[in-house]
């Protein structure tokens, strides 16, 4: 077997996956809002605790760090999180997408480019390709790529050498990662919903980056309409802060949230448009359901994916959608609350 610690990847190659046109500007926008330490982050305290446990470790024996499976909603603070590791570790920190990955030389070329004790962040990792998600198992032991080159009785196998890194893998759906690649991940740790306390420390904390004055009853409005989620309360507070900027407010109340919700879609439950859709939709054309989730998806002309890692976690959480055997139901909460709707 010949040893290979040379690098004779295509550089372009490697510029192109590492930052995928379609997530560039959601990484750079309002990177400010980020918080950018342990002592900064807020909420999901179980994990934060954990996480710096195995930072300190790594540190102390000159390690890279022990790789990392971060699941759960979009928005809740995965990448958040994996930026602070990296800078706690004192690390490069490399960013990509799963989807992006079309090959295994992608996944290659960005391999034999990290350096002792970098961070790769993979976000959507269980949708890589399964052929690709193969390169990483030696990759995560041994620090070494295998590659096959050549066909039938003339193929041979290469070892790639590749520096010590960490490997911290964000997923909405754990569940679609195989039990190969999961079983390498040596912490897996699960992100829940937020508190309406908890984002309303999170919300402040930002109002004062983006230099806004916010009224204690605005602060619990945005809050409680945030879907537990920190990614949404940034986004209603940017845009809050838009429309006090527009109408000459001194101070944020109540009264300019409600009516930047209310430009927005989004009513006193947290439910936006699309939430109200998919409830409207069982209840009228399937009379309240069960309706399956492809027969759902085909009346909202919307992706599945869309559909169960987006609306659904919120919606079963707070139980307006009810998900049974024979498919999706609403539940008399979701009735009541589409009778009394405001928009």
């Amino acid at each position: 077997m010949a040893i290979m610690n040379d690098n004779s990847f295509d550089q372009e190659q490697l510029e192109r996956v590492m930052e995928p046109s379609g997530r560039r500007d959601e990484y750079r926008h309002d990177m400010n809002l980020r918080p950018k330490d342990f002592s900064e982050y807020i909420g999901q305290e179980k994990i934060v605790k954990n996480i710096e446990l195995m930072v300190k470790s790594a540190r102390m024996r000159g390690h890279a760090m022990d790789h990392l499976l971060l699941s759960g909603p979009p928005g809740l603070g995965k990448t958040s999180l994996a930026m602070i590791i990296s800078q706690a570790l004192e690390s490069e920190f490399f960013v990509i997408s799963g989807p992006a990955l079309e090959k295994k030389g992608d996944l290659a070329a960005i391999l034999t480019n990290l350096g002792p004790r970098d961070v790769l962040f993979i976000d959507e990792i269980h949708r890589m390709h399964a052929t690709i998600e193969e390169v990483l198992y030696s990759a995560m032991e041994d620090f070494r790529l295998d590659i096959v080159m050549g066909q039938g009785p003339a193929a041979r196998t290469m070892q790639i050498e590749i520096a010590p890194f960490t490997l911290i893998g964000a997923t909405t759906r754990s569940g679609l990662l195989s039990s190969p690649l999961r079983d390498r991940f040596m912490a897996h740790l699960h992100f829940d919903f937020y508190h309406p306390a908890e984002l309303c420390q999170i919300i402040q904390n930002n109002a004062v980056k983006l230099n806004v004055k916010m009224a204690e009853d605005a602060l619990d409005k945005i809050s409680k309409c945030a879907r537990g989620t920190p990614r949404i309360a940034n986004r209603v507070l940017r845009r809050v802060r838009d429309f006090g900027l527009v109408e000459g407010c001194d101070i944020i109340t109540s009264s300019e949230v409600e009516q930047a919700l209310k430009l927005m879609e989004i009513d006193q439950q947290g439910l936006d448009r699309m939430d109200r859709k998919i409830l409207q939709v069982i209840m009228e054309y399937y009379q309240g359901g069960p309706v399956g989730i492809d027969a759902l998806c085909a009346t909202l002309s919307e992706d599945r994916n869309t559909i169960e890692d987006v609306y659904e976690p919120y919606l079963l959480k707070e139980g307006f959608l009810l998900r049974t055997p024979r498919g999706r139901e609403i539940s008399e909460k979701s009735r009541e609350h589409l009778q009394k709707m405001e928009y």
